[in-house]
């Protein structure tokens, strides 16, 4: 295996490839494009970093690349969906630096606590001045993490070391875990409203982008603390900037922005606002966490060459050809109902059990229900989830996962069932395929029968005349219109759920109106990105 190092990587962390005598390792920093995809051809595997883009263009120019490896969590710079058009296996680092990010969240809290980025200038300055810096200490303070994966549980457990109360919220972990790390889950608002210092680490994405605007600052303590060490743009940086300059935050500390480098005016004053501690994206920056991911990557690199799995590709699985042949037609159906029920189904999920019936059952169903597994639990975590590495997530944040094969079969000759196991009960949805096409036949003890569609409502509420007219009429209003619907209920006058497919989004106030208008039991609007 030829392998070229395009970015700084640790040499240290490099030494399984060095040490294998099947692979030679070229490191050609600061190429330029034209001579990086001159050379590209002759290589079986790149490991960069941020600094490389990864792009089509490079890709078509590797004729024999079977794997990129990026040594880091963020795969940003990878063009991930063209790589696996051409099989090309891609792999990162998710785990090697969140002991550094963890520190590093703590030494920024800190830092803000005790003015040490305003005393260390003042007394280098000739100065010798105390009472300005008087600080603030952690213990007997709230802090409320939100997302309690890899890096916000290594936070919550060195909080606890400072004698601090944490609370966590994160709707993706069992109650367990929490348990695990001596903390209590809570929802977002009692974060908001609890908490001295608020710490995010959740990753980047549709739920989480502003998930911290002007409307929590105002819940929030007068005084509180915020500090991001995860994702720029999960805080509103307008929204944190206006609750810096009112008062209401006592300070802010930073690694990371929405633009980096920062170019925005807003963006620019926040970082300059005298009450926020800022760094340049250095949560990973630790000599210890560049050997780790360099370590990770190597060691996928050689887990390639000797057949073994390899448990951070986020692209390709490993299946028997023959297998998946087999299973194939039904990978399709179970992503889509691993999507739609992750949507719907309560929070802090303990276990999760996939049943297989009918035909299907005869073979060996693993590739559906990692399948199953990495769509469930992909909206949820900062890792990619895949169909390598789904098991190993499930079971990191608590859940147990089992599977169920039985050939015996009543109305389906398949039939998939997923059952989610909450706090707050179970949730089930069971689909199978009609003539090539996904579809959902069971939600709860409902009899469905519809095919996922890219936006969806799902209502329920006591059955009453007119409120089917009531739903299409207000969605017309708005200029939603109803591709489709379905409507189950388990009697005359009982409980129904209506199921309807929309041709685009319905803003929250139309599903507020909505809601109100038939006293929804529950409402959910479903947005399926695996449904073309």
């Amino acid at each position: 295996m030829k392998v070229l190092i395009t970015d700084e990587i640790s040499q240290e962390g490099l030494q399984p490839l060095l040490d294998d005598p099947r692979i030679s390792v070229d490191v050609k920093l600061g190429l330029p494009v034209a001579e990086l995809h001159r050379l590209i051809g002759g290589y079986d595997a790149i490991i960069t970093r941020s600094g490389t883009r990864v792009d089509p263009p490079l890709i078509d120019h590797a004729r024999q690349l079977k794997i990129i490896a990026r040594a880091g969590v963020g795969i940003d710079n990878v063009d991930v969906e063209y790589a696996s058009k051409k099989g090309i296996i891609v792999v990162n680092a998710p785990f090697g630096n969140t002991n550094s990010a963890a520190e590093h969240t703590l030494a920024l809290l800190l830092s803000l606590c005790r003015n040490v980025t305003l005393a260390n200038p003042s007394l280098k300055g000739g100065e010798w001045k105390r009472a300005p810096f008087t600080g603030h200490e952690l213990k007997g303070r709230t802090l409320g993490v939100i997302g309690l994966g890899k890096v916000g549980g290594r936070v919550a457990l060195r909080a606890k070391a400072f004698e601090m109360e944490v609370l966590a919220c994160d709707p993706y972990i069992s109650e367990k875990r929490a348990e695990d790390f001596g903390v209590k889950l809570v929802p977002l608002e009692d974060i908001v409203r609890y908490a001295d210092v608020i710490s995010v680490h959740t990753p980047l994405n549709d739920e989480t982008r502003g998930m911290i605007g002007d409307a929590q600052f105002a819940g929030m303590k007068d005084g509180v603390i915020v500090v991001n060490c995860a994702r720029g743009g999960i805080i509103d940086e307008a929204a944190m900037l206006s609750a810096l300059e009112s008062g209401k935050v006592l300070g802010a500390a930073f690694d990371v922005f929405s633009e980096e480098p920062p170019e925005s005016e807003t963006v620019k004053r926040l970082i300059a606002h005298p009450r926020m501690i800022v760094t340049p994206h250095l949560g990973a920056n630790t000599f210890e966490a560049q050997k780790n991911v360099a370590v990770d990557v190597s060691r996928e690199l050689v887990n390639y060459l000797d057949g073994r799995p390899m448990e951070n590709a986020v692209n390709i699985p490993r299946f028997d050809p023959d297998l998946m042949e087999h299973m194939r037609p039904f990978m399709g159906l179970i992503s889509q109902m691993g999507e739609f029920l992750s949507q719907l189904a309560p929070a802090n999920p303990d276990k999760i059990i996939f049943t297989y019936t009918g035909k299907l059952a005869r073979y060996d169903c693993a590739p559906l229900t990692v399948c199953g597994l990495a769509a469930l639990l992909n909206r949820q975590t900062e890792v990619e989830v895949n169909m390598v590495n789904a098991r190993l997530v499930a079971r990191t944040m608590g859940i147990a996962v089992e599977e169920v094969r039985t050939t015996e079969t009543e109305s389906f000759s398949n039939l998939v069932t997923l059952a989610i196991h909450t706090p707050e009960g179970r949730r089930t949805l069971a689909g199978t395929l009609f003539e090539g096409m996904p579809k959902i036949v069971k939600m709860r003890d409902f009899q469905t029968d519809f095919t996922p569609e890219p936006h969806m409502l799902v209502i329920s509420y006591a059955d009453r005349p007119g409120l089917i007219g009531k739903i299409g009429t207000i969605l017309g209003e708005e200029g939603v219109n109803i591709g489709n619907m379905n409507l189950g209920r388990r009697a005359k006058a009982g409980e129904a759920m209506v199921v309807l497919s929309i041709d685009s989004p319905a803003a929250d106030a139309v599903v507020e109106r909505i809601a109100k208008a038939v006293e929804a039991s529950f409402l959910k609007q479903v947005h399926m990105t695996t449904v073309k």
